[in-house]
């Protein structure tokens, strides 16, 4: 599975980027490893200095922002660096390709001609294709799975604060605005109590929360509340939550380094002394205060996306808090030590992948890049080794020999302008050819140097796109890529349309990746459904063959498209219709849809009806829920109430009226 997904996404990434974008961003990824450490190195240093938390805060945030610009910066340069390297901009580049151009023209043997190739296929191979895409690739799925794990802790919050936040009691709500008061905080803050967070938590960031649990108002002396209460307002005053989602974007892009997640630990350290030092200036009780970091060291549990008053290291916070000791001279020397170490290791190995970069740095012409070097090399070598042309039978000996027309001057007759050195070495690599160019011009396709060298990798030929074409098709040149790299051709074309599945470019494409053949089409046809290329595409996707089709239609269930995927989806089979069914009710194709998600089953239902119920298709589902269970039901029972109902079980259940809790108050 990881390996099909990663070979989608690079072959994609082929698609999308050019080779010199796709270059770029891959030696960005790899020089940040050496810059990372680099700059963690002189953080980790810096920090060693100081010796107050603040300006360690301020330290670490500085080097957490130039890790996000090192590698944008790179990125930039290499960008830059490539496209400033052109055919007309270096006078030394001109003048090596001037004397290629006016040498004896050349005919290279088959085998010279095969080995240049395969050197010029080993290099695109070794820095392109087998490489970057991959690394690239890679570091895309990560940050795509990060930022979808970021996504779930918001939208958890989210429904979290919504469900289970009561507001604060009189007392504790005039604690806190009284607080917010003496920090100098004019601006909205709302205070609440939550069951569902164990510490004091600060969410928001321009409306921010202040969550105080139940365990906190009923757990800790008022002194105590105080002084944690200080602390989540000095984190608002301090306006950390902005900084905190600035460091998860951070560990997000850049998560493949550990110095990252190593200087945000440390930055969230040193946020949460900032805010000790604010909350014992503001209340004056150091050991109240560390008594209760120790109370709610026990009760920790806040989402990364929170401010909590018990995150950090609990025994450094308490020894700072009570000033037993600071930060001894050996330390700050060890510090100091290996952060040296550290820099010295990170630079050396800058160096190293410079050196494999670019591994003969001072062998090329001033001004031109590695690449266009090594082939004006080799035209200058060719032309000097050539012998002089014979003359022709009857042709004057002192005549001026005859001239051919070199690659780049064909190439701009053929309509291809200001190429590059990396776009000539791509063009020639794939035998990309000024007739190819012309056909393809003639043939109303205009593709740029990517769009080329991807029509000749993939082998479209001018005649493939003049097939496709008489099938009716209009396809632009990604389109065309993707019709040739899934094999789409006339035959297959034809039996879709014979199955009665008329379809576009993009569909054609869809149909052949998810492996659709015009029996299968047929199938879905013969077991009563009506479908075009879309519910094809959706029903093969989802894993739907005819005969599951006719095993809902046995139960029944007359379903469309959209609700055999549902069905499917959720893993509704005819035996669990069945077995539903049994109980004596009738749900339709949504119904079943509902109570698979809720883990509905027949043993469920039939333990409300072996209680005196009759409970409906939605009173099922509500059931199930709000998590009734056999003990629960039978514990009802025994209160013998008449006529009692499923909706009323169910608001026992959630009121807790049959359970024993005892009182809390502050």
């Amino acid at each position: 599975m990881i390996v099909t997904t990663m070979t989608s996404v690079t072959n994609h990434l082929m698609t999308w980027l050019s080779p010199g974008t796709l270059r770029a961003l891959g030696w960005s990824l790899l020089h940040f490893l050496w810059q990372g450490t680099a700059l963690a190195a002189l953080a980790a240093a810096a920090m060693s200095l100081c010796r107050r938390s603040s300006t360690r805060y301020g330290v670490g945030i500085v080097a957490l922002a130039l890790m996000l610009l090192a590698p944008l910066a790179t990125f930039l340069r290499l960008q830059q660096s490539a496209s400033a390297v052109s055919v007309s901009s270096s006078p030394a580049a001109s003048t090596t390709w001037q004397t290629a151009r006016s040498a004896p023209t050349v005919r290279v043997s088959a085998p010279a001609s095969q080995e240049a190739k395969s050197r010029g296929a080993e290099y695109r191979s070794a820095e392109y294709r087998n490489g970057f895409p991959w690394l690239v690739g890679a570091w895309l799925l990560g940050v795509a799975l990060l930022s979808l794990r970021t996504a779930g802790g918001f939208l958890l919050i989210r429904r979290e604060r919504r469900m289970h936040t009561v507001p604060l009691v009189p007392q504790v709500l005039e604690i806190c605005l009284e607080l917010q008061r003496r920090l100098g905080l004019k601006r909205a803050i709302a205070f609440c109590e939550s069951s569902w967070m164990q510490a004091p938590t600060v969410i928001g960031w321009f409306r921010p929360i202040v969550f105080l649990p139940l365990s906190a108002l009923t757990g800790l002396s008022e002194d105590q509340l105080r002084s944690v209460i200080a602390h989540e307002l000095a984190h608002i005053q301090r306006l950390d939550p902005f900084v905190n989602v600035f460091q998860i974007w951070v560990e997000t892009l850049l998560f493949y380094h550990p110095a990252v997640w190593w200087l945000n630990k440390k930055i969230r350290a040193e946020r949460e002394h900032c805010c000790d030092e604010i909350a014992v200036a503001v209340c004056g009780n150091a050991v109240e205060y560390a008594r209760a970091l120790t109370l709610m060291e026990e009760w920790r549990s806040a989402p990364v996306l929170a401010m909590a008053a018990n995150r950090g290291p609990l025994r450094e916070r308490i020894v700072r808090v009570l000033g037993l000791r600071t930060l001894g001279t050996g330390m700050r020397t060890l510090g100091i030590t290996g952060s040296i170490v550290c820099l010295v290791a990170a630079l050396m190995a800058g160096h190293a992948l410079v050196r494999i970069a670019y591994p003969q740095p001072t062998a090329y012409a001033a001004g031109a890049s590695p690449s266009f070097a090594h082939a004006t090399a080799q035209a200058q070598t060719a032309a000097q080794a050539a012998p002089a042309p014979k003359p022709s039978a009857g042709q004057n000996q002192a005549s001026e020999p005859v001239t051919a027309q070199s690659y780049i001057d064909a190439m701009q007759s053929a309509g291809l302008k200001d190429l590059t050195a990396d776009d000539l070495i791509a063009l020639k690599v794939q035998d990309v050819t000024p007739e190819y160019v012309k056909a393809m011009h003639d043939l109303g396709l205009h593709p740029d140097v990517d769009g080329l060298v991807s029509l000749k990798v993939q082998g479209v030929t001018p005649d493939y796109v003049k097939e496709l074409r008489a099938l009716g098709f209009s396809p632009d040149v990604d389109e065309i890529v993707g019709l040739k790299v899934q094999g789409v051709d006339a035959n297959y074309v034809h039996e879709m349309k014979d199955a009665g599945i008329e379809v576009n470019a993009d569909e054609i494409i869809s149909l052949k990746v998810q492996g659709v053949t015009a029996a299968y089409v047929r199938e879905l046809r013969a077991a009563g459904l009506t479908v075009n290329a879309d519910d094809v595409i959706g029903l093969k996707v989802q894993g739907v063959t005819a005969a599951y089709v006719q095993g809902l239609r046995d139960q029944g269930l007359k379903p469309n498209t959209d609700e055999i995927m549902g069905m499917k989806v959720q893993g509704v089979t005819p035996e669990y219709i069945r077995d539903i069914r049994a109980t004596g009710l009738n749900p339709s194709a949504d119904d079943l849809v509902g109570m698979k998600v809720q883990g509905v089953t027949a043993e469920f239902i039939k333990t409300l009806q072996s209680a005196g119920f009759k409970p409906s298709v939605d009173e099922v589902i509500e059931a199930k829920v709000q998590g009734l269970t056999r003990e629960f039901i039978n514990e009802a029972l025994k209160h013998e109430f008449k006529k009692l109902t499923i909706e009323q079980l169910i608001e026992l259940k959630q009121l807790g009226i049959l359970e024993s809790k005892p009182s809390a108050s502050l």
